[in-house]
């Protein structure tokens, strides 16, 4: 029987057979799917491509070859990465029709020199030898500039890694000079904005420079209005590293621990001092890569940190025989650590690198803390027992908080939903469309509640400037009356409870006045909800209306203006404005019709919609929650400034 032709369009359509297969070469599966290369097209991703290159050369320096490093932001867009290193090698290789080694390792994936046995890399960051042909392949243009054998090489890339012609030798090695230049231009087809950030790219070298003891890495903004230049060297290393990060913070006492163990193949340094404040702060690396989420390396550090101080405190007299042991917790609060591991064959998790999964060398961090840190305390009895007081304190707190957890859950059952009385709150009982405003006074509460939409939006007035729970126990903190509000509130929990598929709201936003108390306010809110409710603000539920700190009129229409930048902007555009500026000092001060106008009028182009850089949030949120601290905030701004958003109705 014949088949109609829209019966063999169904069997067409619906086939699946080998030229259905189709085969990516080259570095065609970094253009089809960049993300699962560089982990996203957004300001991560396309920073990592600065890391990619720039770890190559920290690579060559960890080989010992390698003594000085330059960054330039290029005015033009771009970013040239030079270092002194041995340079790429630039001979012919028979496998790959006499290609160039440059141009194989620049447009092969799983090309370069982090493999075999020879006399490339021991140990690198690299480990699957796509980096740098990733950076090419998401490049509308490359230029490579290779030093070497006393000869200056040169390759251009266009279109996304092609090769524009060979390899060519176009004159002498300036001075003898060895090393690898890099220059390339991000293609503006695959990310989201190809505009690097001065301030994010110096944390990152900044960190290099203190795992490196003695690189020189120098930084260069060559764009119109770009940062200085800056030099980053140190010759204590890490040691350098945590008094930076414990500049802005009270230090427990003057004296830095240091120790180290090496073996054959891998080996590990450790610095580490304690601060006044609650929480810790431990920074692991492995081969210079930053292991956000830990790993191997970092739990071995906290077994045996843990396994030392009780020790340490049983011998001494502080824990008595039917005292319970000190929690891990509970030493490590104050804590600030780095714990930078070197070995052979690193096995991350996926091409970020974000996890050590290395089984041996959990022991080799083990044997390190457990004998050289017993050591320290016995060498060092006076900072030894500033530790051990401390973390009985925090043993003591964290019981106290435990039984005011329990006291919270009881009163939760007893009092049915338990809803703090100044909340307003919606009819509505969806979680997804519903929204908490929090608000600064009652009198701010009072304007909200009349501009809202009471069927889907709450608000809660809170008093003032929150509790800053980075400068108080988990204890003190859950008897505060605004942060009991909070929790009662959103009702999900607090800390290691924290349980984010029962929060009530979907969108918690905090609308804070325009002024400097109002943004000290909404700063302690942020790090309230970054530390004690993490998967809130990973889940991208938190949020922050910014209300105008301006208003006038233009003919009848009310015109409402940011902030004083906003303003001056204004009278640019208007030279000849005649009317009034208002200043609107507080929310409590304006109208529910004007808080309307501003927050919740989907009609209307509010303040809440002008766009505002989410990494400026972030730090300014880790400028009061984390100091000096440059890793744990560019941690914050990689993993966290996407998902604390600006309310855009």
């Amino acid at each position: 029987m014949a088949l109609k032709s829209e019966d063999k369009r169904t069997v067409s359509e619906n086939s699946y057979g080998a030229e259905d297969i189709t085969v990516l070469e080259g570095l065609d599966p970094v253009r089809k799917r960049p993300g699962m290369y560089i982990g996203s097209t957004g300001p991560t991703g396309l920073h990592h491509l600065v890391w990619e290159v720039v770890d190559n050369s920290v690579d060559e320096a960890m080989a010992g070859h390698c003594t000085r490093i330059v960054v330039t932001l290029l005015a033009d867009g771009g970013v040239r990465v030079s270092d002194d290193g041995r340079g790429i090698p630039t001979g012919p290789m028979p496998k790959h029709k006499g290609r160039s080694a440059a141009e194989v390792v620049l447009t092969v994936l799983h090309a370069g020199g982090k493999f075999g046995e020879g006399g490339g890399y021991k140990v690198s960051g690299g480990l699957h030898g796509v980096g740098v042909s990733v950076v090419n392949a998401l490049s509308t243009r490359l230029l490579l500039e290779i030093d070497r054998d006393g000869d200056h090489h040169l390759l251009e890339f266009v279109d996304g890694g092609r090769p524009k012609g060979k390899l060519e030798v176009v004159g002498a090695a300036p001075k003898g000079r060895t090393g690898t230049t890099i220059s390339f231009w991000p293609d503006p087809a695959i990310f989201d904005e190809i505009e690097f950030r001065a301030q994010t790219v110096l944390e990152r070298l900044q960190v290099m420079a203190f795992l490196n003891k003695g690189l020189e890495i120098r930084f260069v903004d060559e764009r119109p209005d770009g940062k200085a230049s800056q030099t980053f060297q140190y010759k204590d290393g890490i040691i350098d590293y945590v008094r930076h990060l414990n500049t802005s913070k009270e230090a427990l006492f003057r004296k830095v621990g240091a120790f180290g163990r090496k073996e054959a193949t891998m080996e590990v340094e450790v610095a580490l001092q304690w601060n006044t404040g609650f929480y810790e702060s431990i920074h692991s690396f492995a081969n210079g890569i930053s292991t956000i989420d830990g790993g191997m390396h970092e739990e071995g550090f906290k077994k045996s940190l843990t396994n030392v101080a009780n020790k340490y405190a049983r011998a001494k007299g502080s824990l008595k025989e039917k005292d319970p042991n000190f929690s891990g917790e509970d030493i490590r609060e104050g804590l600030t650590a780095i714990v930078s591991v070197r070995l052979e064959e690193p096995q991350f998790e996926g091409q970020t690198k974000a996890k050590l999964g290395n089984v041996p060398v959990r022991s080799l961090v083990e044997k390190a803390t457990n004998e050289k840190l017993a050591e320290w305390f016995e060498e060092n009895p006076r900072e030894a027992n500033q530790i051990i007081q401390k973390a009985a304190l925090a043993s003591r707190a964290r019981v106290a908080a435990q039984s005011a957890r329990d006291l919270t859950r009881r009163k939760s059952a007893l009092d049915g939903a338990g809803l703090p009385g100044k909340l307003v709150d919606c009819s509505s009982r969806d979680p997804r469309e519903s929204e908490m405003f929090i608000v600064e006074g009652n009198s701010a509460g009072g304007s909200a509640k009349d501009a809202r939409n009471p069927r889907r939006q709450a608000i809660l007035p809170i008093r003032g400037k929150i509790l800053n729970v980075e400068r108080a126990r988990i204890d003190k903190m859950l008897k505060n009356a605004e942060i009991q509000a909070l929790i009662a509130a959103i009702g999900a929990g607090l800390a290691d409870d924290f349980d984010v598929t029962k929060i009530r709201y979907h969108k918690i936003i905090i609308l804070a006045d325009a002024d400097v108390d109002g943004s000290h306010i909404r700063t302690l809110l942020l790090t309230f909800f970054f530390r004690q409710m993490k998967p809130l603000v990973e889940g991208g539920f938190v949020y922050v209306a910014q209300p105008p700190l301006y208003s006038t009129l233009v003919g009848k229409e009310k015109v409402y203006l940011k902030d004083d930048g906003a303003r001056n902007a204004f009278l640019v555009e208007h030279p000849n404005h005649k009317a009034d500026f208002q200043r609107l000092k507080g929310l409590g001060e304006m109208d529910f019709s004007e808080l309307r106008d501003t927050t919740m009028d989907p009609g209307r182009r509010s303040l809440l919609q002008i766009e505002v850089e989410q990494a400026a949030l972030a730090d300014e949120v880790c400028s009061v929650l984390m100091g000096e601290d440059v890793e744990l905030r560019r941690q914050f701004i990689q993993t966290n400034a996407k998902d604390v958003r600006f309310l855009d109705f």
